[in-house]
């Protein structure tokens, strides 16, 4: 059974009547799957790019404190070891990635489960089209004010709607992505999505690819055969 959603004017009133795709917007959002999607998103923004010298790394230390034994002192062989202020760090971070490997189907999955959960809760709204003939941002408030939106909002527009785009860009609770960046993290994150007679998806169109945020979206192969 499908949902539908009253399509808005920009100006808030009521054009006409669309049904929400039950494959998309009507599924059991799957908890399980939402949450290692997000993480793996989330842990692929991360730069793994911390790092700190090891004793072979540290200037200095080619020479031994004083000799072995006679002095009554512990023995050294370099003032760079671990134990030397301004030595080396023992077992210290280097640089490496966070990407974990995450199958499509598993990202579709999560994205539909989101979508199905803010269409659920009535936060999905669809407009008939962005009417923005000139950037200002002072008219994208007002519409944002006429569709009654408030907090973080979730736009998707056209790439090639750039005045659109450019719009939105002063307003930091306003997030805007193309169909093609839609994802799990953004729509749960906002108070509302917003969606273009245009831009809303569908099964099988261009409109539900899967966002390509940098994580490994390999798909199984002999797992998936196993599987099923």
């Amino acid at each position: 059974m499908m949902a539908s959603v009253t399509v808005r004017s920009t100006d808030g009133s009521e054009v006409s009547v669309v049904e929400l795709d039950s494959a998309i917007f009507g599924i059991e959002p799957n908890k399980a799957v939402m949450h290692q999607v997000v993480t793996a998103q989330l842990a692929a923004r991360r730069s793994g790019t911390q790092s700190t010298k090891t004793r072979a790394e540290v200037r200095g230390g080619g020479a031994k404190p004083w000799r072995q034994k006679g002095t009554g002192r512990a023995r050294h062989g370099s003032t760079r070891s671990p134990q030397w202020r301004g030595g080396g760090v023992a077992l210290g971070p280097k640089p490496r990635s966070y990407v974990q490997r995450t199958p499509k189907k598993m990202i579709r999955l999560a994205l539909y489960s989101a979508l199905s959960d803010r269409a659920t809760e009535e936060k999905i709204v669809v407009i008939d089209t962005w009417s923005f003939q000139n950037p200002r941002t002072k008219d994208a408030v007002a519409a944002l004010s006429a569709l009654g939106l408030a907090g973080r909002v979730l736009v998707v527009a056209d790439r090639n709607d750039l005045n659109t785009w450019k719009s939105f860009a002063n307003l930091p609770e306003v997030h805007v992505v193309s169909p093609g960046e839609l994802n799990a993290y953004d729509v749960l994150v906002s108070d509302a999505v917003v969606f273009s007679r245009d831009t809303l998806p569908f099964p099988d169109s261009k409109n539900v690819e899967v966002a390509e945020f940098p994580i490994d979206s390999a798909v199984l192969t002999e797992e998936e055969g196993s599987s099923s």
